[in-house]
């Protein structure tokens, strides 16, 4: 069957479009990680041609096939975009028609400012459905349409929005290009060599002439390819970008600085001491064995242990969370429910590695927006901050712990060690002997824990307990590693521990979490309190991961008090001379020498200072607010004083018009700048109601332009007239429109026309050149007077 030639191009055209609009598409991979976003795109992509080509079809108009292209967004986009908002995946329901519309405005926001990769069941499929949809209706829709190759520029477009909102490090820009650069030229080229044939009308050449011309221009057509392709391939070596590009995302996302937060390692004895008893959060679901991590710490100033700025490459790298966190983790998956009590702050209880964070009750949204994780130490936050009653689902996985005989031969991971600061140098001594007869890495480790849990003792320096001091810092160290017997808890113990790892060239991080004791190892709900607060160190061992040690010794394993508390040295029983009396301090001649009745001030003068200092900053708070207004009523004051009391009479009639007109513009007339007074009246008598105005605008014009001088009682009596019409007009508006009327800005001058309401000296005019051009003067002496209140 031969295809006919419109409908060959047709084909060809809407294969262009479709092929140039898949470069964009596959752009998107490193966005999403993975193919998740296809179907979206590719459907948008089909519905958007099929739109185009039926209004081409049909002869639509732009209004048609836009709101064709609206329908089949909602109609579609529930299965394609929101597939977990509808019914049974596929059927439009009130949330996905409410995703959907909020997706229009929305979903480019949330793209650029979420840390890819994303994922459709974040919502994150409406963005590339709704591009490639309009992309596709408008490029398709401009192909079918002579002249086509204006098709190809709503391609183009898509292609730069995709990039814009790409990741900086794409899969193969240059070759995304060059595709691109080929199926258009290869397109165009094809559409231009049929072109004669279905336009050029036979004028006795053979078929075979016609053919052969055919034949000609496609093999031009694809020379032109061949060679578009051989100079991208070459040139592509040359053009590669030497660094990342730069995208929305890197320029929207504000970086994150974690050390805007202080390191939690110094409130653990607040927790141990304020919150042993109360239940901080509740976990249901926790696997046996698992503990709960709060926040991880790999870097020592001397003074506390916190997370570093470059050190393992990753600590200080949250981001917000998504559905796909921790794709690489392995061991045991788990759904862990977490109910907070009286935790508060910013750091997030979670279990293993989280692949998602679900956030429920009433304060979802706000959670949701502001958390953040890491998943190279398995540990989040929200900037929100907790607080009680917050409940949040947990898809996680708990890594396996490893036995020592599993790790027998295993090296330690080769990452970068963060720079220890203030570090004793008896810690590398004592770490050294320590660990002396250890052959291997697992040894080394376990040695370290050995000579920390089995030769020291715990105590949280609480009431009743073995005085040990709080803090982690090189001092407080140095007191555990020296003394006699080392007392401490979880904190001093982990941190001494990290601290001799590291001299040893050892990477460590300390961990601070919870666990339940042996006894409620077992139960799969673990209520949190200070009491189950510990902290223990993580090392890293190739091919299995981070491994947990806990270097603090028993809680039962207590010292006793002769061997920890100091003895008190008595002074002798004697007699001790008395102290030598002490010389009062100089004081000024006014100072009563009873000091005791200083504490005696009367209250209510405190109060009064109180209240009158409050009365005073309120008042200068409103005095601030109100400045502007002050300040545009005192010019406009400042002008009317200008004109009233000018220098010569005729200025004053001028000026009183002047502030007519000013009055009138403030209340939103019309004035014509370089209009005649009768003209300025007529407006006003239209605008506002008022029919003196034109006999007002004849009596200054008689006064200014007569053959003598008004008198002081005409300037007062035309000012007199001036402020009843500004009275009537007033008083048939409202309270607030002659507030607003009041406070325009309109008729003040700005810049240079500053100086046009300020007394300036005028050159008279003779009376006989008055009376020469009659009482009204010349036109221009008539646009004068107006000219000044422009």
């Amino acid at each position: 069957m031969t295809v006919s030639l419109p409908t060959r191009r047709w084909v060809l055209d809407l294969s262009g479009i479709a092929l140039l609009l898949l470069v964009p598409i596959i752009g998107f991979w490193p966005t999403f990680g993975g193919p998740s976003y296809l179907l979206p795109a590719l459907g948008g992509l089909v519905l958007g041609l099929g739109v185009a080509a039926l209004g081409a079809r049909l002869g639509w108009g732009i209004l048609i096939v836009a709101a064709a292209t609206i329908g089949v967004y909602f109609v579609f986009g529930s299965a394609l975009a929101v597939p977990h908002s509808a019914l049974l995946g596929f059927v439009p329901t009130l949330d996905s028609l409410r995703a959907l519309a909020a997706g229009v405005i929305t979903s480019w926001k949330d793209v650029v400012t979420t840390v890819a990769p994303l994922t459709v069941a974040d919502g994150f499929g409406i963005m590339p459905f709704l591009l490639v949809l309009v992309a596709a209706v408008l490029a398709g829709s401009l192909a079918l349409a002579p002249p086509a190759r204006l098709g190809a520029c709503p391609a183009g477009a898509c292609l730069i929005v995709q990039i814009a909102l790409g990741t900086s490090s794409p899969a193969a820009p240059i070759v995304q290009g060059i595709v691109f650069a080929v199926v258009a030229v290869g397109w165009l080229a094809l559409r231009q060599a049929w072109a004669p044939a279905e336009t050029v009308v036979s004028l006795g050449e053979t078929g075979q002439a016609t053919r052969s011309g055919t034949r000609r221009r496609l093999a031009t057509s694809a020379g032109i390819i061949v060679l578009a392709v051989v100079a991208g391939v070459v040139t592509s070596g040359f053009a590669a970008p030497a660094a990342p590009r730069y995208v929305l995302r890197d320029v929207v996302i504000p970086p994150f600085d974690i050390h805007d937060y202080a390191s939690p390692l110094q409130s653990f004895r607040k927790y141990v001491r304020d919150d042993r008893e109360k239940t901080l959060f509740t976990v249901d679901g926790l696997p046996g064995s698992a503990r709960v991590r709060l926040a991880v710490m790999d870097a020592y100033s001397g003074t506390v242990y916190n997370v570093s700025d470059t050190g393992f490459g990753s600590s200080s790298a949250f981001s917000p969370v998504r559905a796909n966190m921790s794709a690489a983790a392995t061991g045991t998956p788990a759904d862990v429910h977490v109910e907070i009590g009286a935790l508060d702050g910013v750091w997030l209880p979670e279990v293993g590695a989280v692949q998602s964070v679900t956030f429920t009750g009433a304060r979802a949204e706000d959670l949701g927006r502001s958390a953040l994780y890491n998943e190279a130490t398995s540990t989040g936050l929200v900037t929100a901050s907790l607080q009680k009653g917050d409940e949040y689902d947990l898809q996680t996985v708990v890594a396996d712990q490893p036995t020592d005989k599993a790790l027998a031969k295993v090296p330690f991971v080769p990452v970068k060690i963060p720079t220890q600061e203030g570090v004793p140098e008896s810690f590398a001594a004592i770490a050294a002997k320590a660990t002396a007869d250890a052959s291997t890495p697992i040894e080394q480790v376990r040695k370290l824990q050995k000579y920390l849990a089995d030769g020291g003792f715990f105590s949280h320096g609480l009431e009743g307990e073995v005085r040990s001091l709080a803090g982690h810092g090189a001092a407080r160290i140095s007191a555990l590693l020296g003394s006699q017997q080392m007392v401490g808890d979880d904190e001093q113990y982990a941190a001494a521990m990290a601290l001799l790892a590291g001299e040893l060239g050892i990477p460590a991080r300390v961990v601070m979490g919870f666990y339940p004791g042996e006894d409620a190892a077992s139960a799969t709900t673990f209520s949190a309190t200070g009491d189950d607060l510990h902290a223990w160190v993580e090392v890293p061992f190739a091919g299995v991961g981070w491994v947990a040690f806990d270097p603090t010794p028993p809680k039962d394993h207590v010292p006793t008090d002769q061997a920890t508390k100091p003895k008190s040295k008595p002074k002798p029983q004697v007699l001790q001379p008395p102290p030598p009396e002490q010389q009062p301090a100089d004081e000024p001649p006014t100072v009563p020498a009873d000091h005791g009745k200083k504490d005696d001030k009367n209250p209510a003068a405190g109060i009064l200072l109180a209240i009158l200092g409050a009365v005073g900053i309120g008042a200068g708070v409103l005095a601030l607010i109100a400045s502007p207004f002050l300040v545009i009523g005192a010019l406009k004051t400042s002008r009317r004083r200008k004109r009233q009391f000018a220098e010569r009479a005729s200025d004053r009639i001028s000026g009183g018009w002047d502030e007519l007109m000013d009055r009138a513009v403030d209340y939103g007339t019309p004035v014509r700048t370089g209009a005649t007074r009768n003209e300025d009246a007529a407006a006003v008598r239209t605008a506002l109601a008022q029919p003196s105005v034109t006999v007002l605008a004849e009596h200054a014009d008689a006064q200014v332009w007569g053959p003598a001088d008004p008198t002081d009682q005409d300037v007062d009596r035309f000012w007199q007239h001036v402020d009843e019409i500004v009275g009537d007009i007033g008083r048939s508006h409202g309270f607030w429109r002659r507030v607003g009327a009041r406070l325009n800005l309109r008729s003040l001058p700005l810049g240079t026309r500053l100086e046009r309401w300020l007394p300036t000296p005028r050159t008279p005019r003779p009376r006989a050149d008055r009376a020469e051009h009659g009482q009204n003067g010349t036109d221009a002496d008539q646009q004068r007077p107006q000219e000044e209140t422009a």
